[in-house]
């Protein structure tokens, strides 16, 4: 019987080091906010350990093999995602614009599956007192709320937020160009005239309320 449970509490000891392994290889991002990869992993991982813990006689490495497994698939997916944004979009879902110029937006609450009383909730937990105050509210793909409340600058907010995304991984974001009025031309000259002559070679470009730039091109060295 002792045998036994000195036999647990190292397997217990075992799979707890192991499972911080793979979530450090994982990277931080696992920690901050959970995606739906994220639960998914973690689901997997807390079954395998504890049917590991549970069960002495089973073969130790036949539990590690598949929490490896789940690594390599993390890892793969993370990659693609980085390098798609339509692979992104796809698999980890979009942030839902659930307030827009302080109005609501009911279809897309419905097709979250997101109420009033979630909305509410969320809003008290960032201290926004009324809907009257909201101007943009965002959902993101982790569940969380992004609330920026109505302010007195004559510059208009973004529909994303204070910063506007413009081109990401060397992608031209379309829409967004079409939620201030702009299109393909407008930004290639915007940026020419800053310097940039090639959009492909841009990691990330963005433009807030203040007509503010930023840009950063890939592979830049700091």
């Amino acid at each position: 019987m002792g045998e036994e449970w000195g036999i647990i509490i190292l397997r217990t000891f075992l799979t707890y080091f192991f499972i911080v392994f793979l979530f450090r290889l994982m990277g931080k991002r696992e920690v901050g906010e959970l995606s739906i990869l994220d639960v998914v992993v973690f689901l997997m991982l807390a079954e395998m350990a504890v049917t590991s813990i549970e069960d002495p006689d089973t073969n130790l490495f036949k539990t590690l093999v598949p929490m490896t497994v789940l690594l390599i698939i993390q890892k793969v997916i993370a990659r693609i995602s980085l390098k798609s944004s339509r692979f992104r979009h796809w698999f980890e879902g979009k942030p839902s614009v659930i307030i827009s110029r302080g109005k609501l937006d009911e279809h897309e609450m419905k097709k979250q599956g997101y109420n009033f009383d979630d909305l509410m909730q969320q809003l008290r937990g960032n201290g926004t007192k009324s809907v009257q105050d909201v101007e943009f509210a965002i959902l993101e793909t982790s569940g969380k709320l992004s609330v920026f409340e109505k302010s007195s600058e004559e510059n208009p907010i973004s529909p994303d937020g204070y910063v506007l995304p413009l081109i990401v991984d060397g992608t031209v974001q379309k829409k967004a160009l079409e939620k201030i009025n702009k299109n393909e031309k407008w930004l290639k000259e915007q940026l020419e005239n800053k310097g940039y002559n090639s959009m492909e070679a841009i990691s990330f470009c963005t433009l807030d309320g203040k007509d503010k730039w930023f840009i950063d091109m890939k592979n830049e060295k700091s």
